[in-house]
């Protein structure tokens, strides 16, 4: 009897669904069907807008979060980039650029800012938790620089209408397109080019990721640069939002993109991990901070809540992974045995 590509004899191999992803992508349809029917408005129109909006900076900082945790690095400085680029946006706008020059000039210097995370992780050798806790402090320190505690908040109306808007009369936000555009491309490229094997290989093993003869260094270079600049268009998209460019924009926002990113599944050692698990994540979070806010629960209480959900993303897919082992080593001992 031949064996399929589906199991033995034609029966489905279940193991291939009991993945993390799986798990986390099940857990946030539940935790939407549950919230739809418990919390007051979660489930409508209105709300659905505010949720897309809200969720927004997070998954688009995330999906270049991904590629860089899948290599075994880090970049904590996505915030304070993003605080950079709104605060030289409102510098721009008093100055009397235009607002259709300011924009790719933001994104420009996001990736500046990429850049040199990029240079100093992989040109000099240092560590990228080292280096961009550095840069946090340092691009954050910039924009209060640029802007102090001022705000710039007169940004033409078809811009800022544009982003808090929805595509005709109905409830779907404007920003859902670059949303779903940029997560199609970061999810070909991850899953489906040489590009993304090579980002697993550099995660599970830079040595010989090298001598395979790919380009480790220049990789994690150019996922800085691409990190900054989707930073320098997520401060762009903040700043439209609120019609506001403040050097506070964004503080804090990097413990919920890591928090998803890994609740999503991706290891924070590298090598492991898929996009679609991380859109689950960023949902996931996304969804509970939106039941809690509706159910009034303190700014602090949601703190706690994306923190625990942090530690949990770490510490459970250890704990499998560790329970497995030691399950298939008893197996393996007592098929010795007989």
């Amino acid at each position: 009897m031949s064996e399929t590509s589906s199991g033995v004899s034609g029966r489905p191999d279940l193991k291939r669904f009991a993945t993390w992803d799986t798990a986390i992508i099940v857990l946030t349809v539940l935790v939407l069907v549950v919230a739809s029917v418990v919390v007051d408005n979660f489930g409508t129109s209105r709300n659905f807008t505010f949720m897309v909006l809200d969720l927004m900076p997070i998954l688009l900082i995330a999906l270049p979060m991904t590629f860089i945790i899948v290599t075994g690095e880090i970049d904590l400085s996505v915030a304070s980039t993003l605080g950079l680029t709104s605060s030289l946006m409102g510098w721009f706008w008093n100055h009397n650029l235009s607002i259709e020059m300011i924009i790719p000039l933001c994104i420009l210097i996001g990736a500046v800012a990429g850049v040199l995370n990029g240079f100093l992780i992989t040109g000099l050798g240092l560590p990228s938790l080292a280096v961009t806790i550095g840069t946090l402090a340092l691009y954050r320190g910039l924009a209060l620089v640029v802007l102090g505690d001022s705000a710039v908040a007169d940004f033409p109306f078809n811009y800022t209408g544009w982003v808090t808007g929805t595509l005709g009369d109905g409830s779907i936000p404007n920003v859902l397109i670059p949303i779903i555009a940029l997560a199609v491309v970061f999810g070909i490229v991850l899953h489906a080019t040489p590009i993304g094997r090579s980002l697993y290989a550099i995660g599970a093993n830079a040595q010989a990721a090298h001598f395979s003869g790919i380009r480790v260094a220049r990789t994690k270079f150019w996922l800085y640069v691409v990190s900054g600049a989707v930073c320098g268009l997520v401060g762009v998209l903040w700043t439209l939002r609120y019609s506001s460019a403040r050097a506070d924009n964004g503080a804090g926002l990097e413990l919920a993109v890591v928090a998803a990113v890994l609740l999503g599944g991706v290891s924070i050692f590298g090598g492991k991990g898929s996009l679609p698990g991380v859109i689950a994540g960023v949902v996931l979070l996304t969804a509970l901070q939106n039941a809690l806010r509706l159910e009034d629960v303190s700014g602090q209480a949601l703190n706690i809540v994306t923190g625990a959900l942090l530690v949990l993303s770490v510490l459970l897919p250890n704990i499998v992974t560790t329970v497995r082992g030691n399950w298939q080593r008893r197996r393996l001992r007592q098929s010795a045995a007989r």
